[in-house]
């Protein structure tokens, strides 16, 4: 008997912590995490720990998933600021002291070699949040130009390492709060028109624009270079387009239903580069077929539904904007990763949320996650 009021005694003391999760966000986010180290254990069984330590990366998320979730909006916004500003300053010491790899200036050690423009992602969207919060009701074009301002600078400073990957998502999370904030569409529309016709002049003149001795302005080589192999993989068959025609091999060979658990022929025989990471998708498509691609995108049209309603019902402007523009972080990160390996997205290096293998990118997803759990708790303590 005083065993089982112990028991009963640590749950009250430990049930508070549980207390307005919301539970078909982590239902989603469980099927998701369940089909990533499924298909981790087929690509990575014989590449090394692989899927030890995407396992291990996955209880990490999850740990600073739940503690965030302890940190109520008001104090989030209280953080927007000072991580701004550490990060912003971070993506200046790595331009002077960066690490370069590859041809890229993109890590700074600080005892441990970490990548500042990760800690944008969510620093972003929480300045930008912050920012309208403090200006709510009397909004002016003035206040919107700031947040460009706001979202330009690290913007900028990414494309410069250059990370054009990360450069994106960081620029659709910041340019998410602004439109939610109540942009107006005659300053949304003429950009999308101009990169519209941008890219019908690309294609319609590829192959004079994509000749050899060609440059761009503004673009680097190989940004370049990714642009044409998008249009036409078949100009290197064996270089540059190689990772886009074996993906959408492996994406075809599946069929309906797929190939099977662990039978995946592209994949096992290594013709699939980078499978445990950003080209996983393909070899996921490769054994699950039509029928498992359709599932994976139904989990995270869900995922990005439930987050949006999190985001409709929140109490503040802040948490509305905030959740609002975490949840399309999911959606970028999934669209950009599966149209890059199916040909219709340049390759930029976007992991596929909790099917990719990577540390960093799953620490962002968990910090992410944790702020959509601290609204939505928010939202049933107001209710309650």
């Amino acid at each position: 008997m005083a065993y089982q009021f112990g028991k009963i005694h640590l749950w009250q003391r430990i049930a508070p912590w549980f207390r307005g999760f919301d539970g078909p966000l982590a239902f989603a986010v469980f099927m998701l995490a369940c089909a990533g180290l499924l298909t981790m254990y087929s690509v990575g069984f014989d590449h090394g720990t692989r899927f030890e330590d995407h396992g291990r990366n996955m209880l990490i998320a999850g740990a600073i998933m739940f503690v965030v979730a302890q940190i109520s909006p008001q104090r989030l916004m209280a953080l927007a600021v000072p991580l701004y500003v550490l990060g912003v300053t971070l993506l200046i010491a790595v331009a002077i002291f960066g690490i370069t790899k590859k041809g890229a200036r993109r890590w700074l050690n600080v005892g441990v070699i970490i990548q500042p423009s990760e800690i944008l992602k969510i620093a972003v969207p929480l300045m930008l949040a912050w920012w309208f919060q403090k200006r709510e009701g009397h909004l002016r074009p003035l206040d919107f130009a700031v947040a460009g301002l706001l979202l330009a600078v690290p913007v900028a400073l990414i494309v410069k390492q250059p990370d054009l990957g990360t450069a994106i998502l960081v620029l659709l999370a910041g340019a998410s709060v602004i439109f939610f904030a109540g942009l107006a569409w005659k300053w949304i529309v003429p950009p999308v028109l101009i990169g519209v016709v941008g890219m019908a002049l690309v294609v319609g003149f590829e192959p004079q624009l994509c000749a050899d001795g060609v440059r761009w302005p503004v673009l680097h080589d190989y940004q370049q270079q990714r642009i044409c192999t998008l249009l036409d993989p078949s100009r290197d068959p064996l270089g540059k387009g190689f990772h886009i025609i074996q993906g959408m091999i492996a994406i075809g060979s599946g069929g309906l239903l797929g190939k099977g658990f662990m039978q995946g022929t592209q994949t096992h025989l290594e013709f699939i580069p980078e499978r445990t990471t950003d080209f996983i998708f393909a070899s996921f498509s490769e054994e699950f077929g039509l029928v498992g691609n359709l599932l994976l995108i139904a989990g995270f049209v869900f995922l990005v539904l439930r987050g949006m309603a999190i985001a409709l019902e929140a109490p503040t402007l802040f948490s509305r904007l905030l959740a609002g523009s975490v949840t399309l972080i999911f959606f970028a990160y999934a669209f950009v990763n599966m149209g890059m390996v199916s040909g219709i997205l340049p390759v930029v290096g976007v992991p596929l949320p909790f099917i990719s293998y990577g540390g960093t990118a799953m620490v962002t997803l968990g910090m992410a996650l944790g702020i959509l759990m601290s609204i939505a708790k928010s939202k049933r303590l107001v209710q309650s």
